[in-house]
């Protein structure tokens, strides 16, 4: 088994580990006994993983002593609801758990958001791992500690901030992932790129291809590198009041466009059309150049994500954003990029340029 890359990420009164590695998932035990001395683990999966992943990881925590369970979603961002939240109570809370118990989340975003807050809520709080297996999971959902489920009003609405105990990651899970999913994995990546690293984008760009053809080496460096970038930006703001509203870059649109579409629209599909937008958006306010948003474009475009195409009604879309997390006292608040590797935070956009940026889309 190749070496593992260990990101470090340091929360005010709490402190975990993330730690990438091909050929992880057979260790998953060893792995949650150097943190955990519970007698039992309960995993949460959905339909499409379970059946590839749950048997293997339900073996290496038995081989380390933990008595399972394991509780199968239907599978899709159409059941991150209260339904699913409450089939995890149901099947859990009979098994005997207590205040040590982890939940362990095998699967994309979806499965380690609403784990995460089946942990948040079962006994007031209690431990839970995320086994991220998509790539927009790795790099993304599976570290910040936000966790919550979707309301019919809008995405992410119920929720609360709940760290892991640990973020295991095995980047040669993703050979078997659907190109579709990979390409949403690379959204955030080129997101966190945009938000922080300059070099990092470049290098992204001379990459690219190496992540699209699958190549694990390059994507487990890649996901260390993305876990590093977020990893410092929760750290500077674990609670969401400032800095960390740096990563809902592309996402005021995104959600609007996930929303508005039923979610037919992946997540990553909806960001990087958000983040086009988005730089549209700077660049009519005279904030970002001209080359700066053609590079933007081009790697969205290589990556295989939508840059334009958009088929949804503006005025929807609009009106959708109106309900984002992100609105303060009725305004709106963008994540404008001023330049590759630097963004800043406006509320003062004209509801005009709004439309716009999403006319630019079409």
């Amino acid at each position: 088994m190749e070496s593992a890359q260990i990101v470090a990420v340091r929360i005010p009164g709490h402190e975990y580990q993330v730690t990438v590695q091909p050929g992880l998932l057979r260790s998953i035990g060893q792995q949650l006994r150097r943190v955990s001395r519970s007698a039992k683990a309960a995993i949460v999966t959905d339909g499409n993983v379970g059946p590839k992943y749950g048997a293997m990881l339900e073996e290496s925590l038995r081989q380390e002593g933990f008595e399972t369970i394991t509780v199968t979603l239907p599978a899709g961002e159409e059941h991150k609801n209260l339904a699913s939240l409450a089939s995890i109570y149901d099947q859990v809370l009979p098994f005997g758990l207590d205040r040590a118990t982890p939940l362990v989340a095998l699967g994309g975003g979806v499965t380690g958001d609403i784990t995460g807050f089946a942990a948040a809520t079962i006994l007031r709080g209690v431990p839970f791992v995320q086994v991220p297996t998509t790539l927009l999971a790795m790099v993304d959902a599976s570290v910040g500690g936000k966790t919550g489920i979707d309301h019919a009003v809008g995405k992410n609405l119920i929720g609360a901030f709940h760290q892991p105990l640990a973020v295991l990651i095995d980047p040669g899970v993703l050979v078997t992932l659907p190109p579709r999913e990979l390409r949403s994995g690379l959204a955030e990546c080129i997101k966190h790129e945009m938000i922080r690293d300059a070099t990092g984008f470049a290098e992204l760009e001379q990459n690219i291809r190496r992540a699209v053809a699958l190549d694990v080496e390059y994507l487990a460096s890649l996901v260390a590198h993305n876990v590093a970038i977020k990893a410092k930006v929760v750290e500077n703001d674990p609670f969401e009041k400032g800095e960390r509203a740096h990563l809902n870059f592309g996402h005021t649109f995104g959600h609007a466009i996930e929303t508005i579409s039923s979610y037919g629209y992946a997540h990553g599909e909806a960001v990087a059309l958000g983040m086009i937008a988005a730089s549209r958006l700077a660049g009519m306010l005279q904030m970002l150049d001209q080359g700066s948003i053609d590079r933007i474009v081009n790697l969205i475009g290589a990556a295989g994500l939508p840059s334009g195409g958009l088929k949804l009604p503006i005025d929807a879309l609009v009106a959708s954003m109106s309900y984002d997390k992100k609105v303060r006292s009725g305004r709106l608040r963008f994540v404008l990029p001023t330049a590759i590797g630097a963004v800043t935070i406006r509320q003062d956009v004209p509801a005009d340029m709004v439309r716009k940026a999403l006319e630019w889309l079409v």
